[in-house]
């Protein structure tokens, strides 16, 4: 599918309304997934991960968690979505190299049909009828998210494959336009600052998850010399630009493009923000999963000139989110507590001046993965929201 060609204005505001016909078969996705299991490793040496890479390779498996091969280390959690036809032989691999491992899930499809979301009949698009405990495809989204007042970024949806980040988006708007009236906090927010909210950041790769590959991450741009399509959108941008944690091969899901900024989403957004650099105070990126909100530095080890204002907004932000339902995030340095990575939007935006940065990792931890049941849309919002709501309110005081 090609782009649009929007303009980057266009995309900002709100997505427009694609007439972009249903899938119709039987199966979702034709029954692809039909045997594949979803496994975790933990590897207890050097060693075993070094066979764990191996194994990897040669089998060319999906990785869910980490994002790339190379971050497999001793102790590493490693999610692995295998198929059907090769998950007989990999399995026997591994219990000859005596690596555990443990079932997350068994049948694959079996899962996906559970979650449903392609195939209930409902009302989805009229406005009394729209749910936002569901999640929606990419014309349900258009027309339901506009931007609101001013200097906070919001973006969601920049892998494919985390459904969970443009319901948040959704979800955001909807709470902001309901609880104006009402909530003190809301209205102190919204009559202060603007709100720029791009519901979904990679639309081609989005809409690709939904037709042909649940699994899909990276953009879907064509590459001239190989048959392998799309770019990880977030290992594209000019910041340490494919420099550890990004691969140069255009079949990786972290393959960094071939230039920055070479993907179109990537190229109008940070000409955006660009733009408004001066105003804009936070930039917030939604991802999946992990229960984790980080902010810079992603690309090294190191601390940030106003750590301490930023950390204590994180930290501030992770104990409201924790009073909804008792759900646990880590927080601190994305390269250290999660992985060294570069080229990544919020590391770039941090280094043009956008001084709160923070990428979340929301739910779950693994349990579900990137198949998070839409009966957890509402409560993963709810809980989010106030985090959101706490670093917003951060923005409104001074912090030396």
């Amino acid at each position: 599918m090609k782009s649009p060609g929007w303009t980057a204005a266009q995309w900002l505001l709100c997505l427009l309304f694609w007439g972009i016909p249903e899938p119709e078969h039987c199966y979702l996705y034709n029954n692809r997934y039909a045997g594949d299991k979803v496994i975790r490793l933990v590897p207890e040496t050097e060693g075993e991960a070094h066979v764990l890479k191996n194994i990897c390779h040669q089998f060319k498996v999906d990785l869910w968690q980490p994002s790339s091969i190379s971050y497999v280390s001793e102790g590493t959690v490693t999610d692995v979505h295998i198929p059907q036809n090769g998950s007989q032989i990999l399995l026997a691999f591994l219990q000859q190299a005596n690596i555990q491992y443990t079932v997350l899930i068994a049948d694959l499809q079996k899962a996906l049909e559970k979650g449903n979301s392609l195939r209930v009949q409902r009302n989805r698009r009229s406005l009394p009828g729209y749910s936002y405990e569901v999640y929606h495809s990419l014309e349900e989204l258009g027309r339901r998210s506009r931007a609101y007042k001013r200097a906070v970024w919001i973006d969601c949806g920049i892998h494919a494959r985390e459904w969970i980040g443009p319901a948040f988006c959704q979800w955001f708007v909807k709470e902001a336009l309901q609880t104006y009236r009402s909530d003190p906090a809301m209205r102190k927010m919204l009559n202060h600052l603007y709100f720029y909210i791009m519901p979904v950041f990679n639309v081609d790769g989005y809409h690709f998850s939904w037709t042909n590959d649940r699994f899909w991450r990276k953009t879907r741009s064509r590459n001239s010399r190989f048959r392998c399509r799309g770019v990880d959108a977030n290992r594209n941008w000019k910041v340490n630009w494919c420099d550890e944690g990004a691969s140069f091969h255009p079949c990786d899901d972290t393959y960094c493009g071939p230039f920055p900024e070479s993907e179109p989403e990537v190229k109008a957004v940070a000409h955006f923000l660009r733009k408004r650099r001066k105003h804009i105070r936070a930039y917030l990126s939604f991802h999946a999963y992990a229960q984790m909100l980080l902010y810079p530095y992603s690309y090294k080890y190191a601390k940030i000139p106003n750590f301490s204002c930023v950390e204590s907004a994180a930290y501030n932000a992770v104990i409201a989110l924790h009073s909804a339902y008792g759900v646990r995030y880590q927080h601190g340095p994305a390269s250290s507590i999660l992985y060294v990575s570069s080229g990544s939007s919020m590391d770039w935006a941090y280094k043009n001046g956008i001084p709160y940065a923070f990428a979340f990792e929301l739910r779950d931890t693994g349990h579900f993965g990137f198949l998070l049941p839409e009966s957890l849309i509402k409560p993963t919002c709810t809980e989010t929201m106030l985090a959101v709501k706490n670093i917003t309110m951060h923005l409104l005081k001074k912090c030396h």
